[in-house]
Formats: C-alpha cells, structure tokens, sequence
C-alpha cells in the first residue's frame, strides 16, 4: 500500500509543522502535539507537558504517557491507508523517566506488523536530552467502522 495513492497520509505529511487541531481524535486534538514527521507506518509529534498532563510532583502523568502513546499508535494505523478503524486490544507501557512541566519531548510510533486484522505497533516518548521517558507496545483490531475517505 506504501506505493499507491494513500490520501491518509497525504494528509499526514500535509500537516508536518502543524499542531493537530485536524486531528479525528478529539483526545488528539487535546494533547495539542506538533507532527514533525509522517511516513507510511511510522509518525513523529512533539508535545510540551503542560501542566493538565502532569501529576502532582509535576512531571508527565503516566495515563498522561500511556494516553499519548496509544493516540499516536492509533493515528499511525491511519498511515496505512487503510478501509476501517482499529481499535486498541492491548497497551503494554514501560515509564523509565520523568518528563516534567514545560518540557518538549518527542513520541515516536512505528507498525511493526501490518496483518488483515491485527496491527502490532510500538512507540516511545524522548526526552530533548535523549532520555526514554516511556515505551510500548500495543495491538489494535479492525473494526467494522468504515472510515471516510
């Protein structure tokens, strides 16, 4: 599919620079991410921890993490130019260090496997200082919901 016409991620690349305000995820649109780059199976967003993702002691909340990971996941599946929507199975996330308020940090979201059914991706949030703040892995299943062009 990475060779045909993908309006999906025309659209992707479309908004490279961009916050994604655009975004069908109105969770997306929330986490006020920049898209820095888009490729057939794999985004690229920057986010600033503001203070409504942070928990008390004021570093990156870790439903705040996992929540940025499974929604850029989600919109890499998008990549694929795919005919229906997926759904998250499963959402296996490792917290390895703090992100805290004001900080820039990168999310990274790559499909490892493209099957009919079943998408298996991985993502990971990086520090400016190149620290690994989160990593997961994740499954998503088609679901009967078909997408509009």
């Amino acid at each position: 599919m990475d060779n045909l016409i993908n309006p999906r991620l025309d659209f992707f690349r479309s908004q490279i620079g961009k916050d994604m305000s655009g975004s069908i995820s109105p969770f997306g649109r929330w986490l006020k991410g920049t898209i820095r780059a888009a490729d057939y199976g794999r985004l690229v967003v920057e986010y600033t921890i503001r203070e409504e993702l942070t928990n008390p002691a004021g570093v990156l909340h870790g439903g705040a993490a996992a929540g940025i990971l499974d929604d850029l996941v989600g919109a890499t599946v998008f990549t694929l130019g795919r005919d229906y929507a997926y759904t998250s199975v499963n959402l296996n996330i490792d917290f390895l260090h703090a992100a805290r308020l004001g900080d820039i940090v990168t999310a990274t979201a790559e499909i490892i496997r493209a099957g009919k059914n079943i998408v298996h991706g991985e993502g990971r949030i990086v520090a400016a200082d190149g620290k690994l703040i989160a990593k997961c892995a994740t499954n998503l299943i088609q679901t009967s919901v078909k997408l509009p062009v």
